[in-house]
């Protein structure tokens, strides 16, 4: 089973990094792939290094977890997920925008995927 669960760690780790590197050379398919239009100017730079800073942080913290087996690591995938997940409820609720469950389901749903793996493959 850790087996199995560390190879889907890493499917998850590779997903995010694709993801980030994708926001470096093609962002606006990487912002199209979200529902968001790219932005011009100050904007842009931002969406870009923010987008590619999310997707990279998310992967580099799975794959330390994995070759380090320190659960610490995996805890700041975990936050930005679920907070990625609430942000999203709150923006609906406060603000108008469209309630997109499946981004919300899948964020959470990683998210708890990555809580148990922290438990169960630590060497804590």
């Amino acid at each position: 089973m850790k087996k199995a669960l560390k190879i889907l760690v890493a499917l998850i780790a590779i997903f995010f990094t694709l993801s980030g590197i994708k926001w470096i050379v093609d962002p606006a398919s990487a912002a199209a792939g979200l529902g968001m239009p790219i932005l011009e100017g100050v904007g842009r730079s931002s969406l870009i290094g923010d987008m590619t800073a999310f997707f990279l942080t998310v992967s580099f913290c799975l794959f330390i977890a994995l070759i380090s087996g320190n659960r610490v690591w995996f805890y700041p995938s975990i936050m930005l997920l679920g907070i990625a997940a609430v942000a999203r409820i709150l923006s609906w609720l406060l603000h108008d925008a469209a309630f997109v469950a499946h981004m919300i389901a899948f964020e959470v749903i990683v998210a708890s995927l990555l809580l148990f793996a922290s438990r169960k493959l630590s060497e804590e």
